[in-house]
């Protein structure tokens, strides 16, 4: 039987190589066509939803994520945290039963958080915007009162906040710290910016 002058090493070269070609022209098609499912940073910008991996968040630490273009603090807290927490006088607190509505209304209690041990907070002071510094620590230095028994304080003017975030009486700041809507999708992640019953 002749060939009829067909090189077929040539043959399979041609057939591979375009075999290949046809490949990367699938995957470059396709990646921008999956990407596109993402929201865009305009759609984060204006308050997609954002999820956060809690799963290494130690005791007694917080971590930050971003959402709407605000620091998101994300605190695990250990028992002896939420036992100074619930032990404040309403006394020192300027508004200790949340009353002020800076949370979602499934946030309740004096821990401002769906499980106790784990609060979500917008970062951000209520007075003129500035960043909180994290001083978890009973009698911190620096925060310039006696009996500190941890939270935030803001060094701009000097607002101090609890670990529910709770603004302390006699300071510039008006309110509490904000929390923001969220939920839990598992144990390990939390998702900032949609609510608990949307889930």
């Amino acid at each position: 039987m002749a060939d009829n002058g067909v090189n077929k090493g040539r043959r399979r070269f041609l057939v591979g190589a375009t075999s290949v070609v046809g490949a990367v022209g699938a995957v470059g098609v396709a990646v921008p066509f999956v990407a596109s499912w993402q929201p865009s940073a305009k759609a984060r910008a204006a308050g997609a939803p954002v999820q956060a991996d809690i799963s290494k968040l130690e005791p007694g630490q917080r971590m930050t994520v971003e959402w709407r273009g605000r620091p998101i603090w994300i605190i695990n807290r250990t028992p002896e945290m939420i036992e100074r927490t619930e032990a404040l006088g309403a006394d020192s607190l300027a508004d200790p039963n949340s009353e002020v509505p800076q949370q979602p209304a499934y946030i309740q209690g004096d821990l401002r958080s769906i499980k106790p041990e784990i609060g979500v907070l917008i970062g951000i002071c209520t007075h003129l915007g500035c960043s909180p510094l994290f001083r978890p620590e009973p009698n911190a230095e620096g925060v310039g009162v006696d009996n500190w028994p941890g939270g935030f304080f803001c060094p701009c003017h000097g607002s101090r906040f609890d670990l529910a975030g709770r603004v302390f009486s006699n300071v510039p700041a008006p309110t509490n710290l904000e929390v923001p809507p969220y939920r839990f999708e598992n144990d390990d992640i939390i998702v900032i910016g949609e609510d608990e019953e949307a889930a």
